[in-house]
């Protein structure tokens, strides 16, 4: 009887991490696929008579989506901190939902004019501003509901739906390649992927509308205000700088090999588009393998260590890696590169989210964690494929992007090192010997 109830309890478990996680599987499927077809988009929405503009133009509407996450982190995470975890998630699933829809069925420049990528621009907006929550309340849920000794593999599995999310459109994406022509692809195919990701917001709507509020919430005697959650993360402003130059580190590394990769393989590279998707599909299933075993490993040995010495990693290996790969381009080398890549970043993220959790005051975890979060992709991540673009063009190095990440190993590195020293500590220490924060 008791294995049956243990077997009965990991099933629930494995149940709730997926009902939880999968909005944040809509949000990247969505942006993977804003990042893949970012040459189409430019041709449908940005005409501008120049390739480079209309690309830097799709880039910076990408990015615009981030400039919202902040808002949304502080206006919606004060709300989640307030009302509770699971309306919260319904909430920023619904607005997201909207955003996917309005870029899915909004007509081309050549049909309605400049309405076209306003349009796009808003739908771009609203995403951004319920990803500014989404990720931290997924992260804080499954903190909160995970068993003793085991929050860094819990945890984890926020960002790996996000693969999951990147696999599946790298998957329909070569489906397309192969059943369309090029010139069909490039015209109309290339929303088919956005209509599927319309298709399943009703199936994630009935399986997010199941879950339960988390007992760690459900506990708390006291549900702060709006005012007392600002006033908070007024008095620990420090923390929240430091955990977004801690995220910076992974918001740069996943966007770059992600999101990125794409153009990257087909506009510096010139490797084919299957070429591309599968480097991408791989890299994506690669960072499905090390989130986890890293997460696990962290809840082993501390957090601490895998930050330091994965930051550091990235920090010195980045750009000589795409130097050499830029030198002797070809489909093995790059998937050697970004599996590397996938590797650091894997083991650094698979680490830092739950150490995220961990650092920011209890009573403010959702907001402070998406403040800290969505400053990091609107300052730093969300706008890699525009900076990795202009680098190329201002240096004339296709290796540049090497470059942008290592400044986000540098950031990590450097944040890492003062969390753990104690630097905007709340309420006492912050972090002990072993990296590990004290989790409330």
């Amino acid at each position: 009887m008791a294995a049956y109830a243990e077997s009965e309890g990991s099933a629930s478990k494995v149940a709730t991490v997926l009902r939880v996680t999968s909005g944040n599987f809509l949000e990247m499927f969505d942006f993977f696929l804003f990042g893949f077809y970012a040459n189409d988009i430019s041709r449908a929405f940005f005409p501008a008579g120049n390739d480079f503009v209309s690309l830097m133009l799709t880039f910076a509407t990408f990015g615009a989506g981030f400039l919202m996450r902040p808002l949304g982190a502080v206006l919606l995470g004060a709300y989640v901190d307030r009302v509770g975890r699971r309306l919260g998630l319904i909430v920023t699933l619904t607005i997201m939902a909207m955003g996917t829809i309005l870029i899915a069925f909004v007509p081309g420049y050549a049909t309605i004019g400049l309405l076209a990528p306003a349009l796009v621009l808003v739908g771009r907006l609203l995403q951004g501003f319920s990803a500014g929550v989404e990720l931290g309340g997924v992260s804080v849920y499954l903190a909160e509901m995970a068993t003793p000794g085991h929050k860094g593999f819990y945890v984890s599995w926020q960002s790996g739906s996000q693969q999951v999310a990147v696999m599946v459109a790298a998957i329909l994406g070569y489906a397309l390649n192969t059943g369309l022509t090029p010139a069909d692809l490039a015209g109309w195919g290339w929303r088919i992927p956005f209509f599927i990701g319309c298709a399943i917001v009703p199936f994630l709507f009935y399986i997010r509308s199941s879950l339960q509020e988390t007992e760690a919430f459900l506990a708390r005697t006291h549900r702060p205000s709006a005012g007392e959650v600002f006033r908070t993360l007024g008095q620990n402003w420090v923390i929240v700088v430091l955990g977004m130059l801690m995220v910076a580190m992974t918001t740069v590394s996943f966007y770059t090999i992600t999101v990125y990769t794409p153009t990257f393989g087909k506009n510096v590279l010139k490797l084919s588009e299957t070429d591309s998707l599968v480097v991408t599909f791989l890299t994506a299933l690669s960072n499905l393998v090390w989130l986890p075993v890293m997460g696990a490993l962290s809840d082993r040995i501390g957090r601490r260590p895998l930050l330091l010495v994965f930051s550091a990693l990235t920090l010195v290996t980045a750009y000589p890696a795409l130097a050499w790969l830029v030198g002797h381009a070809s489909f093995g080398n790059m998937l050697v590169v970004l599996l590397w890549l996938s590797f650091l970043y894997g083991s650094y993220n698979g680490a830092m989210v739950v150490a995220l959790t961990e650092i920011v005051p209890a009573e403010v975890r959702t907001t402070g964690f998406s403040l800290a979060y969505a400053l990091a992709t609107a300052v730093f991540g969300g706008f890699t494929p525009l900076i990795s673009t202009w680098l190329i063009r201002e240096t004339g190095n296709p290796a540049a992007p090497g470059i942008w990440l290592a400044v986000g190993g540098a950031c990590g590195l450097v944040a890492t090192w003062l969390i753990y020293r104690g630097v905007g500590a709340h309420g006492g220490r912050a972090a002990g010997a072993t990296g590990h924060s004290r989790s409330t």
